[in-house]
């Protein structure tokens, strides 16, 4: 543990070149006592270590000082080629840049750890577009990522439903989801998201622009992914389901998020179990294909036009297999 440690702190100052003991302590989650200990171990070690006195000191590295790869575990060294595997780096334009990095991290590892890229690809291969789905990257893909890395502004022209618009954008990232990539960009004070494959065109702007080090990306995904699935999911259905019905309603419904919300409004089951519950639709055509799936473990109360449909839907396959009446 402290081995994997005292190698953090070296590469953390290579990486940043001065930081301060609070600084180590928090990146390292240890106390700065600890700091001081491990500091005085790399010394003795060999390590060149320097503490700088004074308010804007803090301990760096002397001499340009470089460490290899020695310290880096078999899990540790797989993992890292499994992230260069193939596949958006590529989409992204950066193909050669990895290969080349990949080299360079393995004329750096010890020759035991020279296997980590075979065996990675021998074991994981990573097909991120959909089923169904052209695995060809949009056409203006590299073009933004191009952007994206030098804060360069765009001018989009992108395709709307039946029109096109144009925008100028200060691209903050790209986002690639279920094998399709999205734009994040400010566009006047608002972000806005775009799909890459409905862009038309690129015009690259020579200007830059200042960009906000607080916008989290990863967090604006995720609270703008949850918003589209909520405002897709527009209309509610009552229906009464059986505890069969229930279960089999985690596949069929149109997200995670919807079958959580028609749990969490189930009403107290009756004798057989049934209970009445409401569940988010994106519509009454779509409920209708989805609740078709439950056959005889649901029953829908609530719209009359969905009610109507399925009913009709049931004598007509009754009809089909030669059934009149009940049983």
């Amino acid at each position: 543990m402290r081995a994997a440690r005292l190698i953090s702190l070296v590469l953390l100052l290579q990486a940043r070149e001065t930081m301060t003991a609070a600084e180590l302590s928090r990146e390292l989650e240890v106390s700065e006592r600890t700091v001081y200990r491990d500091v005085l171990a790399l010394s003795a070690a060999g390590v060149p270590v320097y503490a700088d006195r004074g308010r804007a000191g803090g301990y760096r590295l002397l001499g340009g000082y470089r460490t290899r790869l020695t310290g880096l575990t078999r899990d540790e060294a797989e993992a890292l080629f499994l992230a260069g595997l193939p596949g958006p780096a590529g989409d992204l334009g950066l193909a050669e840049a990895v290969a080349s990095a990949e080299l360079k991290v393995l004329a750096a590892l010890p020759p035991s750890l020279r296997d980590a890229p075979a065996r990675t690809g021998r074991r994981f291969h990573l097909d991120v577009p959909g089923w169904f789905r052209d695995a060809t990257p949009p056409r203006w893909l590299s073009e933004l990522a191009r952007a994206v890395w030098r804060d360069g502004v765009v001018e989009l022209r992108y395709r709307r439903g039946d029109r096109e618009v144009t925008r100028r954008v200060e691209p903050y990232g790209l986002v690639l989801k279920s094998g399709t990539w999205y734009l994040v960009g400010r566009v006047g004070e608002a972000m806005r998201t775009y799909r890459v494959d409905r862009v038309l065109h690129v015009a690259a702007d020579p200007a830059t622009f200042a960009r906000d080090d607080g916008f989290d990306l990863g967090g604006y995904w995720r609270e703008q992914a949850g918003a589209f699935l909520r405002g897709m999911l527009a209309e509610r259905v009552t229906v009464r389901v059986s505890p069969t019905g229930l279960r089999r309603l985690r596949f069929l419904a149109d997200t995670p998020f919807a079958y959580e919300e028609a749990v969490a409004a189930l009403g107290a089951p009756d004798g057989q179990g049934w209970a009445v519950t409401r569940l988010p639709v994106e519509s009454v055509e779509v409920a209708y294909a989805q609740l078709l799936g439950l056959g005889p473990e649901v029953e829908v109360l609530e719209p009359a036009e969905l009610r109507a449909r399925l009913v009709d839907a049931a004598a007509r396959s009754a009809a089909l297999y030669g059934v009149s009446g009940s049983r």
